[in-house]
């Protein structure tokens, strides 16, 4: 039995049109799916299964905590998330993902949302995601003040005439070549 069976839905075994199934995912769940947005947190996982013309509307919702890296200083940070998306299933002769319908073969009548459950977790991750004000690391955000570049009057940074060495030199090679 694989350590991802238990989210396994049973399409052709259901016995009424609306069924309901509830996990909450944590650190082990993270550590199996191998994803790279998410490897640690504890998140609930309600999904409901409709039926209807023969196709299976399957709803998740999903709502908890991921550990995350902040952005600005490095370290880890607990990011609440919540999240909700569908997906549309149809049986078929073999497997096939077609845009918004996935097709499962009809003669085994399962699918396994385990996948489908971390990319709905990954969505709810806000692009940009750091710590509150000050509760950043206090070292990191110095390192980082100290190879800020300064910002004069308007927000405009000043430049100080300074220049890379490194650069000077490839500059130098580039308007030789145009002589």
């Amino acid at each position: 039995m694989g350590r991802l069976d238990k989210y396994i839905v049973d399409l052709k075994g259901l016995t009424e049109a609306n069924s309901t199934y509830s996990w909450t995912v944590d650190q082990e769940f993270f550590s199996i799916v191998e994803g790279e947005e998410v490897q640690r947190g504890k998140v609930n996982v309600d999904l409901k299964v409709t039926k209807a013309s023969g196709v299976y509307h399957l709803a998740f919702q999903v709502a908890g905590s991921v550990i995350v890296t902040c952005d600005r200083c490095l370290d880890d940070m607990s990011l609440d998330i919540e999240n909700a998306g569908e997906l549309k299933v149809k049986l078929g002769p073999d497997f096939a993902d077609e845009g918004d319908i996935i097709i499962v073969p009809e003669d085994k009548g399962i699918v396994n949302v385990a996948w489908y459950i971390y990319e709905f977790i990954a969505l709810a991750i806000p692009i940009k995601h750091v710590h509150a004000p000050g509760k950043c690391n206090k070292g990191m955000m110095e390192k980082l003040d100290e190879h800020t570049a300064e910002e004069g009057e308007e927000g405009v940074v000043e430049d100080t005439g300074a220049t890379d060495p490194r650069w000077d030199a490839l500059n130098s090679l580039m308007e030789s070549d145009n002589e």
